[in-house]
């Protein structure tokens, strides 16, 4: 196992771009700790976000993670190109020559994957926890500690979403090509639950939606805005009630798991009957 991760590392530190899409991914994780310097006037009324309770232990849990979700994008342009330059630089050929089985090669792959995937988690508990004890109100252990399952729902967010830019890069080879493909899925997605929403109701749309790999990873951890105390003191005032479950459940856990299981399963069988 740690052979592999050795050589995927040398791999990654030896392309620039790679180097530099990593580095400005955590600089961007680390990032977040600027939102607490993000001032705005509404009127007369200045709103410093920090002080409006988004950094309160256990609410940061949940913010940080659905936050930070958002810059996966960059880990996956490098986990698709590093499949991709495997085909165009011959050296998953090479690599197969010099002993490494089919198998072991994709799991060097899945083995990055955790890899990214454990680190970004680290780095999102770690600013979160720093954050929190700065800004927020409550430092019980009881409480600081509380809501921890968004980090693992982040962590197999992640896990997921890499292994099926891995699966695409894998089927497809080009990276540019593999990226296009994974917006065009997501609008696939969405036409999908369109039209059961047209056709039968709002119910079976969800259901159906909720198995499908982009919304599943996407419902892992809801989005944090309308939990907020604000938001929902505006909307109580103007006679809307807003009630949501923003928990983690293991069966929304489950379904990413098995996605997961299948992306990197795939991508085993593609390599094991694709020509060289």
């Amino acid at each position: 196992m740690i052979r592999l991760l050795q050589i995927e590392g040398i791999k990654l530190w030896n392309s620039r771009s790679s180097r530099v899409l990593i580095i400005a991914y955590f600089c961007l994780l680390i990032s977040i700790a600027l939102i607490s310097v993000i001032k705005f006037d509404i009127g007369q009324i200045q709103i410093h976000l920090a002080d409006q309770g988004i950094f309160n232990f256990p609410f940061i849990w949940h913010f940080n993670t659905y936050v930070a979700a958002f810059f996966k994008l960059f880990l996956a342009i490098i986990i698709v190109s590093m499949i991709s330059n495997e085909y165009s630089n011959k050296t998953i050929k090479q690599n197969l020559i010099d002993g490494l089985s089919k198998k072991e090669f994709i799991m060097s792959k899945f083995l990055t994957v955790i890899v990214f995937s454990a680190v970004s988690t680290a780095f999102v508990f770690i600013v979160s926890l720093l954050l929190g004890l700065a800004y927020s109100d409550y430092t019980e252990f009881s409480i600081v500690f509380s809501q921890l399952d968004y980090l693992i729902a982040f962590f197999v967010k992640l896990m997921g979403f890499f292994s099926f830019c891995m699966f695409l890069g894998m089927l497809i080879k080009k990276s540019a090509f593999a990226l296009g493909f994974l917006i065009l899925w997501q609008a696939f997605e969405g036409i999908i639950y369109g039209l059961l929403r047209w056709k039968t109701n709002a119910n079976i749309a969800d259901s159906v939606s909720n198995l499908l790999p982009l919304d599943a990873m996407s419902n892992l951890i809801k989005e944090p805005a309308t939990r907020m105390s604000a938001v929902q003191s505006v909307a109580s005032q103007l006679g809307e009630e807003l009630s949501k479950d923003y928990g983690v459940h293991w069966y929304e856990i489950l379904i990413v798991l098995v996605w997961t299981f299948i992306f990197v399963y795939s991508s085993y069988l593609i390599l094991k009957k694709r020509d060289l």
